[in-house]
């Protein structure tokens, strides 16, 4: 009996070659977007699980209320004290390790590379779950000048994993220092918070640790194990009390020199917590920060696409049972019964899915590296055959075949022999199921090109809006720091070629700080030390006053010039000649300009407090070299060349400022990218479940158009009545998407300080894209439908 369920499956396999693709083509697809889903979500949750001791190792992090009790803010820096002095003071915590993000130019050969790196504790890899290769783990990180490579960065600097022994030369302070290699580790997992080419031993001083002003310092991640049993809430109440006793002297003196400067508390985060953490992400040398509501966003995505899917499969499969009825009748006639039915089309139901499964696989494998890129990730095919994963396979290949199944084989069983060996058989009454799932597929289709539109206008919105300086053809050199010799030096070399434009040099990366306006004010702002034609050359405007210049010498030691922003925060009328005093410093400015506001950081931040200094005290770490159209390559040489004949023992790289700007995107370029796929992959399975429905409807009103077309009906009246209904099911399902789709843009929208703002067009256009694919889907059948002959649909068996 089976062997032959099995020939007949297979039969009408071969009959209905495009309807068994599309059946098969449609359910695969939706099962591998779903597979691939599944891997990113594996991945997301299974960040930093393979440490050993995960349950016990948390984050010492800070909430910070503001002195007006408004508002508190949550960080995930500490600095050189509080991992020592509460591992020595708090009961429950067993040690600490602390971890901060570095940068060293290393020479190997004749060669000098500069290379992100890692300081750590000598504990590192007692706390931490990292193998290694070869060396000691308990002794690589207790010598000052050692060195910890990973596998790749040995492999970069010696040709081979066998290096321990080996020494590479680390500049400190302008001069190269020998460091030998005490072990190579393997290369870190991609699902770790903590990444790693380079470790070196954290260096600080005993006068570090038992200064009681370094509670206020935070520039790197203190990690602590407590013992197994401990209560976390009882440390961290520890924490809060022996803080409040050791720093009672210093808060005191710093309140009375600074004014009131808000209350800490300390907490404890699960590490597991870290990667999808809103509050308190990885930062400051740890990696991979992520947003849950990306993997909601897609588990939303992957279940409606499936869903879809399984319903589609439902739809063609009925459709084509109308050529199965007069099979159905005699097998029942000759003695079949409904369970053997059910059987059988169950059966059917099993090897259509185990073959959409196998190509589910297939296509997974073959879509893997574009999800990859896509989502920012390094997943592999191997994470597919996890034990638990294979489980969850099993399940939803149980689950799909149930779904796509047992409806068409209920249905199919029902049939009466005698109405369907004489055709007088009605398959479905109104079909409000039916109707029912169409408007939710399409209106989802519609949600989905939607938010799509909204989120390349929005993405193109951040890329062409002028940022309020020219970034086109500007080369960014970097090296710190560029003493002032140092830079007049670079700079006139640079402008012998008559390629090179314009040459300045500002501070590199971001440095903000504080001052007080008006007497007792205090604001926060950026702070950014420039040379005299910076403004210049970006060509930021001034809107009053006048900019840095040689012909004023107290330029460099008493003046500042501050944005429009700074202007407003101090509430200043008229602001030339106004005073910042830097009273931590004991030094006060004069105001000497105002500059235009300008986005110094991306369109994703709002424009903040700004202030400009030429000071001497300040040294530079960047270079802006002004290029002239056109001469991308001969000019690059020549910056090259005469960096490296200035500068023999730093590295040397460059980026474009332009390109800079719009690595700022990246998220939103990949979520573009994601809703594209989305809306293209929900619309293509959409069309196949209506393409399903209009051969149901065809074949059902066979007889219809038959008549319609004795009676003189032309074809473009057949197809418009065949076509008309399923339309107005795709009409409804837009007008529940648009309002949905308004408020859901709307707010996320309102994460972006400089947003577009919705319009009508918007989601016309979506509207116009939905129907013509609609259309496109349905003619097809009307069109085979009304132009055959009706000699053949009306023939009387």
């Amino acid at each position: 009996m089976f062997k032959n369920y099995f020939k007949i499956a297979l039969r009408n396999l071969q009959r209905n070659k495009v309807y068994s693709f599309i059946n098969i083509a449609g359910l695969a697809l939706g099962l591998a977007c779903a597979m691939l889903i599944i891997l990113y979500i594996k991945d997301e949750v299974s960040y930093d699980r393979f440490q050993k001791d995960l349950p016990n190792i948390y984050r010492v992090v800070t909430e910070n209320s503001r002195p007006d009790g408004i508002g508190k803010q949550k960080d995930g820096n500490t600095g050189y004290v509080q991992g020592p002095r509460f591992s020595q003071n708090v009961p429950g915590i067993k040690t600490f390790v602390r971890v901060q993000s570095g940068n060293e130019d290393i020479k190997n050969g004749a060669e000098i590379q500069s290379q992100e790196l890692l300081n750590v504790d000598s504990n590192f890899f007692s706390v931490f779950s990292f193998p290694l290769l070869s060396g000691d783990a308990a002794t690589c990180l207790s010598q000052p000048h050692s060195v910890v490579l990973s596998e790749d960065a040995a492999e970069k600097y010696f040709g081979s994993t066998n290096a321990v022994g080996k020494v590479v030369l680390v500049k400190k302070e302008g001069v190269f220092v020998p460091y030998s290699v005490t072990a190579v580790s393997k290369k870190c997992p991609q699902n770790s918070s903590i990444k790693f080419e380079a470790l070196m031993p954290f260096s600080y001083s005993l006068k570090d640790v038992e200064n009681d002003e370094n509670w206020f310092n935070f520039f790197l991640n203190t990690f602590v194990v407590l013992d197994p049993n401990v209560n976390v809430k009882h440390v961290e109440n520890g924490m809060q009390m022996f803080y409040e006793k050791d720093s009672k002297i210093v808060r005191k003196q710093f309140a009375e020199q600074f004014g009131d400067m808000g209350n800490s508390k300390y907490l404890l985060q699960p590490m597991a917590d870290m990667h999808l953490s809103k509050d308190l992400p990885p930062q400051n040398g740890l990696v991979d920060a992520s947003n849950p509501m990306y993997s909601y966003i897609l588990s939303g995505i992957a279940l409606f696409i499936l869903l879809i899917a399984c319903i589609n499969f439902v739809y063609l499969t009925v459709a084509r049972s109308l050529k199965r009825a007069k099979e159905i009748g005699i097998r029942k006639v000759v003695g079949g019964t409904r369970k053997q039915l059910i059987s059988q089309f169950m059966g059917e139901s099993v090897f259509l899915c185990f073959i959409a499964f196998a190509t589910a696989l297939l296509l997974v494998k073959l879509l893997l590296p574009l999800f990859n890129d896509l989502s920012n990730k390094a997943l592999s095919l191997s994470y597919l055959f996890d034990a638990k994963l294979i489980a969850g396979y099993i399940i939803l290949f149980v689950l799909t075949t149930l779904l796509a199944g047992f409806y068409p084989a209920l249905v199919l069983s029902g049939y009466s022999p005698v109405q369907t060996l004489y055709s007088r058989f009605n398959l479905s009454g109104k079909n409000y199921l039916q109707k029912g799932l169409v408007v939710f597929q399409f209106a989802l289709a519609s949600f989905l090109i939607i938010g799509t539109v909204i989120i390349y206008s929005q993405f193109n919105f951040l890329t062409t809006t002028k940022l309020g300086y020219d970034d086109s053809n500007v080369v960014l050199v970097n090296k710190y720091p560029y003493k002032r010799i140092e830079a007049l030096l670079f700079k006139n070399e640079l402008l012998k070629n008559p390629n090179i434009k314009e040459v300045s040099f500002k501070n590199s990366g971001g440095w903000s700080t504080a001052a007080k306006v008006n007497g007792d004010s205090i604001i926060n702002f950026d702070y950014e030390t420039v040379d005299e034609s910076f403004l210049k050359i970006m060509k930021i405007p001034l809107i009053a006053g006048r900019s840095f210049s040689p012909d004023f010498p107290s330029d460099s030691t008493s003046s500042v010039m501050v944005n429009e922003s700074f202007v407003k925060k101090a509430g200043w009328q008229n602001p030339l000649g106004r005073m910042v005093d830097f009273w931590w410093g004991n030094e006060k400015y004069t105001v000497i300009g105002i500059v235009k506001d300008y986005h110094f950081q991306s369109l994703n931040e709002k424009i903040g407090p700004q202030l400009f200094t030429i000071s001497n005290k300040n040294d530079y770490g960047q270079a802006f070299i002004k290029i002239k159209e056109g001469s991308n390559t001969s000019s690059l040489k020549h910056i090259q060349a005469t960096f490296k004949k200035l500068f023999p023992i730093s590295p040397y790289s460059y980026q474009f400022k332009d390109l800079e700007n719009l690595k700022s995107y990246e998220s939103e370029a990949k979520w573009k990218q994601i809703m594209m796929f989305g809306a293209l992959i929900t619309i293509f399975i959409s069309c196949i479940g209506l393409f399903g429905l209009s051969v149901l409807s065809a074949e059902k009103r066979t007889k219809e158009i038959g008549i319609r077309k004795v009676l003189g009906a032309s074809v473009s009246s057949v197809v418009s009545a065949l076509s008309k209904d399923f339309l107005k099911l795709v009409f409804i399902s837009m007008i529940i998407a648009i309002p949905i789709a308004w408020w859901a843009s709307a707010k996320w929208l309102d994460n972006y300080p400089y947003r577009i703002t919705l319009s009508w067009w918007m989601f016309v256009l979506a509207g116009v894209l939905v129907l013509m694919v609609a259309l496109a889907t349905v003619i097809f059948h009307a069109l085979k439908a009304a132009m055959a002959n009706p000699v053949e649909s009306l023939r009387s068996e």
